[in-house]
């Protein structure tokens, strides 16, 4: 069972940094509330077909999107990808296993730990050389992500619903 999360709110007022990193504390925490009292086998569920999405996916997805963006592309920590695979660009949706959701659950709350350690004394203005787009900035990362969690925040509201009615914040 998804444990209860508190969620707490972002900063109202502060400086930048710190705005955008509450938005995304409060982001990540939200994803983990909308799963909140879930057996592992609702969290595996595909709930609104022929959507490949579940909120086990999502959390996978969270996962490599944060790995991703904060240790490989910002920090160039050499660490693996933890569900792509060549040629399966969904695969963090797909072969969603509910005996793996703890390890799932426990994967992606130590991925934000290790994603704030990589970030730690960094300037909004450092940047990295995305290979496509050239010069990338940590500030547009943690837009990029506090938008990304946002959108995948609506589809888990639609999921929980459609798993056992739950709606709200």
């Amino acid at each position: 069972m998804a444990p209860e999360v508190e969620r707490v709110d972002e900063p109202f007022t502060g400086d930048e940094r710190s705005t955008l990193e509450g938005f995304l504390e409060w982001s990540r925490h939200t994803l983990l509330h909308k799963c909140a009292g879930l057996t592992a086998e609702q969290l595996a569920l595909r709930a609104v077909p022929p959507s490949m999405l579940s909120l086990l996916g999502l959390m996978r997805h969270v996962t490599e999107v944060e790995r991703t963006w904060f240790r490989q592309r910002f920090v160039g920590q050499a660490v693996p990808d933890i569900y792509s695979r060549p040629g399966k660009p969904d695969a963090s949706f797909e072969d969603v296993d509910p005996r793996q959701a703890e390890a799932t659950y426990n994967l992606l709350v130590n991925e934000w730990e290790l994603c704030r350690d990589a970030i730690r004394g960094r300037t909004l203005d450092e940047t990295f050389a995305h290979p496509r787009f050239g010069p990338m900035s940590l500030r547009w990362i943690l837009c990029h992500m506090c938008s990304e969690y946002t959108r995948h925040n609506g589809h888990a509201d639609l999921l929980r619903e459609c798993i056992d009615g739950r709606t709200g914040t």
